[in-house]
């Protein structure tokens, strides 16, 4: 047995390697002097106007943290998968659960130091699976892991249920060697509850906080996994999204997301709200590291037919298309409907673009889709058809020992505890969602029908091959509102609709900070073209470098 001293010197130890590693990384990656001036002068108004750090805001040895940089102490034997794990579950315990108490992790994962010290020995023994060996990653609570730990959703509904397998997702991260460190708070049932939703709230899980100011909103449904990424809880997450679920909470908390096309990552085994429109997908502090994780989710799933459309599409290795060159000569259209005038927010998008153009793109400004917003009731109906008819095949996935088995018991559930499940805001898209018919019906089919000619044929499809487009460029949202359980979300703006509604990639990255509070700017396209989103959005985030870690204050002004 080894005495507590000897552990925490090795600790320290760990964590003083990671931070040399780290530190010399991050020596290589500073940019040039560029001249760029307004863009930088506009990024830094943030640290003018926050509020000074609580004491609890002390610099981490893991504070950004790349899986390559995590790789290499790994290999050099200065740390382990399992001294990983320990350091991550400690930030954990300090900044989620104590401190600044950002209320992210909804379950940690017993097992995740067992997991650890096996990928050690593997390691040892025959060598790294691949990137993500030994690499600890958080999971949102609605993607299902066979183990001890619960997938619920959020919901006290579905409180103890461990599902019969694991997700296809946790499978894939299983067999890439990463642990699953445990699962993150999320807007309950995926933030399609009530009309008057608060995002980053749940009843079995509670309020989660933005990193970059407490009483400002995370954003949903995945806010728990853009937070923890954010505040260096974990290496990488997996988020959701049905629309912006991914997008938003990435764009709030100052990180790089992907929703990706749908299919290209398999759907089974996650707590659905609409086939046509779900996804999960990456969430990290860089283009990099979301790339790494894009490709290990990837793969054909008999569970999800969704998945053979992927065929001959998918690429293991995503960070083979990331080029610091990769705007040059690209043409890529300006959303320009998305942008909101007069706001300090469009002086900063303008300055992006402005670099954008200085590294070579081509920009066709406007190039807005002519079928913006006529679909909007479409999806609407969509997703409450959908829903129905998916969660109440998820349930049924359960077994006969599921906490409850139908959409209408998970009503009845919340009807009855009321105090704990409905004291904010109601369940009206539940009862909504309850009212429809099957998927047979007309009333389905010409809202789907009308969803994807609409966001497909006559939207990006439409506006890409007019202009000859290889993306569309359009603010991601932000900056985040403040959160309010009396009256719920604000509207924060934002481009994820058009891409989620076609079931098509779209990518947020970082494009600066406005009073401290971090946005983003989004790339999508056509389907299954991550690779040249990537490269786009690793070559603005190279020249820009504009995400900045968060300092946890209480508020900004």
């Amino acid at each position: 047995m080894v005495c507590r001293r000897q552990v925490k010197a090795a600790g320290r130890r760990c964590c003083a390697a990671v931070l040399r590693v780290h530190h010399q990384a991050a020596q290589q990656r500073r940019p040039a002097n560029m001249n760029r001036k307004q863009f930088l002068q506009l990024t830094g108004l943030a640290t003018a106007h926050a509020l000074a750090a609580p004491a609890w805001a002390k610099p981490s040895e893991l504070e950004e943290a790349t899986i390559a940089e995590l790789q290499t102490v790994m290999k050099s034997g200065r740390a382990t998968a399992r001294s990983l794990v320990k350091e991550y579950l400690a930030r954990i315990a300090e900044l989620d659960k104590r401190g600044p108490a950002l209320n992210s992790v909804i379950e940690l994962n017993p097992d995740a130091p067992a997991i650890a010290r096996a990928l050690d020995a593997e390691r040892k023994a025959k060598g790294p699976r691949g990137p993500l060996h030994g690499i600890p990653v958080l999971l949102k609570d609605n993607i299902d892991t066979h183990d001890r730990m619960t997938t619920t959703a959020g919901s006290l509904a579905l409180q103890g249920s461990i599902p019969a397998q694991d997700s296809f997702v946790a499978r894939k991260l299983r067999e890439a060697g990463a642990v699953i460190l445990g699962k993150t708070n999320l807007s309950e049932w995926a933030n399609f509850r009530g009309d008057r939703s608060t995002s980053g709230w749940s009843g079995r899980g509670g309020q989660t906080h933005n990193p970059y100011a407490l009483d400002r909103n995370p954003s949903g449904s995945s806010s728990g996994s853009g937070v923890a990424v954010a505040a260096n809880l974990c290496a990488v997450a997996v988020g959701t999204e049905t629309d912006g679920s991914i997008i938003s909470p990435s764009t709030l908390c100052g990180i790089v997301g992907i929703k990706p096309t749908l299919g290209l990552v398999s759907r089974s085994g996650i707590i659905p709200i609409a086939h046509s429109q779900d996804t999960a997908g990456p969430m990290a502090r860089t283009v990099t590291d979301a790339a790494i994780l894009l490709g290990a989710l990837t793969g054909i799933d008999s569970r999800d037919t969704a998945t053979e459309g992927s065929r001959g599409k998918s690429h293991r290795d995503y960070t083979q298309f990331l080029d610091p060159r990769g705007l040059r000569g690209a043409r890529i259209g300006v959303a320009r409907r998305y942008f909101r005038t007069g706001t300090l927010t469009e002086k900063l998008l303008e300055s992006a673009l402005d670099e954008m153009k200085r590294l070579g793109a081509i920009l066709v400004d406007p190039a807005d889709d002519p079928a913006l917003g006529r679909y909007a009731e479409a999806e609407r109906e969509v997703l409450l058809y959908e829903f129905k008819a998916d969660l109440n095949a998820y349930l049924a996935s359960l077994g006969p020992k599921a906490p409850v088995r139908t959409l209408k018991e998970v009503i009845e559930f919340n009807e009855r505890n009321k105090e704990r499940e409905l004291p904010y805001f109601g369940q009206e898209n539940l009862i909504r969602a309850q009212e429809k018919g099957p998927l047979t019906e007309n009333g389905y089919r010409e809202a789907l029908e009308r969803c994807w000619r609409l966001s497909r044929d006559e939207g990006i499809d439409a506006v890409m091959d007019k202009h000859k487009l290889d993306a569309i460029v359009a603010p991601s949202g932000g900056p985040a509102g403040k959160t309010d359980l009396v009256h719920g979300d604000r509207g924060i703006g934002g481009s994820s609709s058009p891409a989620a509604v076609a079931g098509y990639p779209n990518i947020t990255v970082p494009a600066g900070q406005l009073f401290g509070l971090p946005f983003g700017i989004s790339f999508f396209g056509r389907a299954y073209s991550e690779p040249t989103l990537l490269k786009l959005a690793f070559a603005l985030e190279q020249a820009t470098k504009a995400r900045r870690p968060p300092k946890f204050p209480r508020t900004v002004g």
